[in-house]
């Protein structure tokens, strides 16, 4: 067990020494995709673009992280996503970034964005 611990913790210092350019991929792939990351007078910024399948006009659903309140019940997480809205793609920017459209709601940066899937 922990030999796998420090294997992992080795790995990960390890990606964190890589490039620059290698680190912005793994930060758009794993952290700051699918969220709003600027809510503004220039509009609403999402981190979602042209690498994730963005189009001008797909709506997407937005969501809010939510804590939960009162004593922790089982070992589930203590928090759900809350449904406050959506937003529409006006441009794409390049391959992480497109500027969007507040539809309905009031989202707000940090909050998270899905593509709409028809069921």
């Amino acid at each position: 067990m922990l030999k796998k611990s420090l294997t992992a913790a080795f790995a990960g210092i390890a990606l964190l020494g890589a490039t620059p350019v290698l680190s912005q991929g793994i930060g758009h792939t794993w952290f700051m995709r699918g969220t709003i990351v600027e809510v503004g007078s220039t509009g609403t910024v999402v981190c979602i673009g042209k690498a994730d399948g963005a189009e001008v006009g797909q709506v997407l659903d937005v969501y809010r992280i939510v804590p939960h309140t009162g004593p922790q019940k089982g070992t589930g997480p203590s928090f759900h996503r809350k449904e406050v809205g959506e937003v529409r793609i006006d441009h794409v920017f390049d391959d992480h970034f497109a500027h969007v459209t507040v539809v309905s709601g009031r989202p707000a940066r940090n909050d998270i964005v899905e593509l709409r899937r028809n069921h």
